[in-house]
């Protein structure tokens, strides 16, 4: 076998810098609020997003509920084979249509979840700070119609902030975040819906299974969803 050649630095730096020349991207409203606002916390949402890529790797079919400006789905999209992303925002959708046109596994759609579901059934199912933003009316209809688009043995994923970390949230999310949800009521919701229920906690990036009412932000896993 052949040796190959060694570059020299500059021969090194134009072949992989120069490969890395694509056509840049554009930021969605959220993420370009964030960069200017709060860069870390575009950390933290990544970081999220890596949660879930890493419980579902190797899914055919995902569908992530309130997608928002899908700045973290390629996270998701490099693991399963297919995501398909719904948001009730038809400004947001069509911003991700045309940013994210380039990754073929990604499906966009304008949609609801507490008024209408997917026609077909997915492998898993994932949200990232929507239940938070929902009247708490609306809690049993969200999981409801989550749950009817699972398959019988079906992970569903909800990430949201921990009611306990309320008082350290800045003023904009004080007003949009309407059904807050603790350590023990997240779970307790969960448990209604799915036959078993794993509870992670999470402090900026680091996910742990630590002392849950000092977690910043909460994840509860669900795994095959009950009969109702």
């Amino acid at each position: 076998m052949a040796r190959q050649k060694k570059l020299t630095q500059r021969q090194g730096f134009k072949a992989g810098a120069e490969s890395q020349f694509v056509e840049s991207l554009k930021l969605g409203p959220w993420a370009s609020y964030s960069l200017l606002d709060d860069p870390k916390h575009l950390c933290f949402v990544l970081s999220r997003y890596k949660f879930c890529a890493k419980i579902l790797e190797g899914k055919d079919n995902i569908l992530e509920v309130g997608c928002g400006d899908a700045f973290g789905i390629p996270i998701v999209a490099k693991a399963v084979k297919r995501v398909f992303a719904i948001d009730s925002s038809k400004k947001l959708i069509k911003g991700n249509r045309a940013q994210l046109k380039k990754i073929k596994n990604i499906e966009f759609q304008t949609m609801n979840i507490c008024e209408e579901t997917p026609k077909e059934k997915f492998d898993a199912i994932f949200s990232i700070d929507v239940i938070e933003h929902l009247d708490p009316q609306l809690n049993h209809v969200f999981m409801k119609n989550q749950c009817a688009c699972l398959k019988e043995d079906g992970i569903c994923i909800i990430g949201t902030p921990n009611v306990t970390a309320f008082k350290y949230a800045k003023d904009l999310n004080k007003v949009q975040h309407i059904n807050n949800k603790s350590h023990k009521s997240l779970r307790k919701q969960m448990d209604r819906y799915f036959k078993n229920v794993f509870m992670f906690s999470m402090n900026d990036e680091v996910v742990h299974t630590g002392f849950g009412p000092m977690a910043h932000y909460l994840f509860a896993v669900g795994v095959g969803p009950r009969k109702r």
